[in-house]
C-alpha cells in the first residue's frame, strides 16, 4: 500500500478524550471489520478528517478539552463533508440538546452495540 491508498475496510473516526473508552471502542470496531482512526479531541480530529477522505463516520463524545467540542465538530463535519455520517455520545448531555438528525448513543454504552449501529448507518448491516 502506498501513501495515497487506504484500507478497504470502512474507516471510523473515534473522538474520545477518555483513553480507555476510546481504546475499547476502537478495538471493538476492528473486531467488527472497521478500521479505527482515533483522536482525543475535536482539535485533533479535524486534521485527520482533512487527511483521510476514506473516513465514513465520526463517532464523537460531546464534552472534550480543547476549542472544539463534539457538537461543534459534528457541525463542521456536516458542513464540510456532508457525505460523512456522525454519531454523538455523551454521559452528560440529554438527547433533547442535540439536533434531531444526529444519532445519539448515551453513555455508558456497549461497544458492540455501537459497532452494529455504525454498520447499520453505513448500510453494512
Amino acid at each position: 500500500m502506498n501513501d495515497m491508498s487506504f484500507p478497504s475496510r470502512p474507516a471510523v473516526l473515534v473522538v474520545e478524550d477518555e483513553f480507555w473508552v476510546m481504546t475499547d471502542v476502537a478495538e471493538t470496531l476492528r473486531e467488527h471489520g472497521f478500521e479505527d482512526v482515533c483522536a482525543a479531541t475535536g482539535d485533533e480530529a479535524l486534521p485527520l478528517l482533512e487527511q483521510r477522505p476514506d473516513i465514513r463516520l465520526v463517532f464523537t463524545d460531546i464534552n472534550m478539552p480543547g476549542k472544539i467540542d463534539g457538537i461543534a465538530l459534528a457541525r463542521v463535519v456536516e458542513e464540510r463533508w456532508p457525505d460523512k455520517r456522525v454519531i454523538i455520545t455523551s454521559g452528560r448531555v440529554r438527547p433533547s440538546e442535540i439536533p434531531e438528525n444526529w444519532p445519539f448513543i448515551p453513555k455508558p454504552y456497549d461497544p458492540h452495540a455501537v459497532a452494529k449501529r455504525i454498520g447499520a448507518l453505513l448500510g453494512l448491516a
